[in-house]
């Protein structure tokens, strides 16, 4: 029954303060976290997706993310819609880095507002899962002894 509440159809909101970027400079996440709080709201969830060293048992040397940007922009815009039709929540930032990432650096950051915490943290866990499966962005993890491209969640043969 909880579930149900927290993901109540939302009617628009022209006062909200959405955004959702790419860049190829360096994340600050509390900035991006702090460009999402209405006066309204008692959480903002942020997620800091950042480079492992290790992935399934091989040491990563470094990440390069690409992305087709104008088709990822979009992407991300729908998401954002969809995040509010689905849960409670006020504000949205999504922000994506691409370039080359070392090890340590914050690759995506992911901020929901809303007026209570458990529609932020059920929209930010569905938020990051339908990035990786939607958005054009992929990764290429760099490793000692090779390096794969992964896009969303699954590896991509070459």
């Amino acid at each position: 029954m909880q579930e149900e509440e927290n993901q109540k159809p939302k009617t628009k909101n022209q006062n909200r303060t959405d955004f959702f970027e790419i860049t190829s400079e360096p994340l600050k996440v509390g900035a991006i976290a702090r460009r999402v709080v209405p006066a309204n709201c008692g959480a903002i969830v942020t997620l800091d997706g950042f480079v492992r060293q290790w992935t399934k048992e091989r040491e990563t040397e470094y990440l390069v993310y690409e992305a087709y940007e104008p088709m990822a922009l979009k992407e991300m815009e729908k998401l954002i819609e969809r995040a509010h039709e689905r849960f409670e929540i006020e504000n949205v930032g999504i922000v994506h880095r691409l370039g080359r990432l070392e090890i340590g650096e914050t690759s995506v950051v992911i901020a929901v507002a809303a007026p209570h915490r458990r529609a932020a943290f059920e929209a930010c866990e569905w938020l990051i899962k339908e990035l990786k499966r939607t958005v054009p962005i992929w990764k290429k993890e760099v490793y000692r002894d090779g390096e794969v491209w992964i896009e969303g969640d699954s590896q991509i043969k070459n």
